[in-house]
């Protein structure tokens, strides 16, 4: 299974989610409660991780960045955005030095 194709299904399950019933729906029932409780979750989840990491456990690490993922692409969502935009990003980035890329940025 390609993980593009993980990617786009769980976009994809998230965009028909979003206007569910939030008392059956978690993606729904944070679309519900708005912009600042995804972006709460996004850091709780962000947290969650630094904190699986300094504890050294690799598998608990992998868990908590999935739930960052899933969290962000809920954000990326809630902007009318999906995991291909950032992949296109990405790409656009693709073989840039991380310091000219940076520094692009700021002109």
């Amino acid at each position: 299974m390609h993980n593009q194709e993980i990617l786009s299904r769980l976009a994809a399950t998230i965009a028909q989610r979003k206007h569910a019933d939030a008392g059956s729906s978690y993606v729904a029932s944070l679309f519900a409660k708005g912009e600042d409780a995804i972006l709460r979750k996004v850091i709780e989840e962000a947290t969650e991780a630094l904190l699986a990491s300094k504890d050294g456990d690799k598998m608990h690490v992998v868990s908590e960045v999935a739930d960052l993922w899933f969290h962000s692409m809920v954000l990326l969502a809630w902007h009318g955005l999906g995991p291909q935009d950032v992949l296109a990003e990405l790409q656009r980035r693709e073989g840039q030095s991380g310091i000219a890329e940076k520094a692009s940025r700021k002109s």
